[in-house]
């Protein structure tokens, strides 16, 4: 994340593919995370590589059709929002980010009117 020094120790996990699925940025709590796959040596792999099916498949098509996909997870206690969306490059389809949120054993929910 050498151009967005902001997201380095951002207490969110950030991973950063290209169009093609090949990770090209992680900041460091994606680097712990995924430590037991490789860490920082899996910048430059596809990020396919890293998933089972269906996930596969899933990540396949939502990288063609570069459709958002959100969902929440619990592993060992911690519970996390994954965030997979694409981002662009001057209005140009450039690839996927996926943020991997910690959250608390209990969140609020707000419904906000409208003004």
């Amino acid at each position: 994340m050498k151009d967005h020094e902001w997201t380095k120790e951002l207490p969110v996990s950030i991973t950063v593919c290209d169009r093609d699925g090949i990770i090209i940025e992680m900041n460091d709590r994606a680097v712990r995370t995924f430590e037991k796959d490789g860490g920082r040596a899996l910048i430059g792999t596809n990020v396919l590589d890293c998933h089972p099916e269906p996930s596969r498949t899933q990540l396949s098509n939502m990288l063609i059709q570069q459709t958002a996909n959100t969902y929440t997870i619990e592993k060992s206690g911690v519970k996390k929002l994954i965030h997979q969306v694409p981002w662009y490059k001057d209005s140009i389809y450039a690839g996927f980010v996926e943020f991997a949120i910690e959250l608390p054993a209990t969140l609020p929910h707000f419904i906000r009117q409208s003004q």
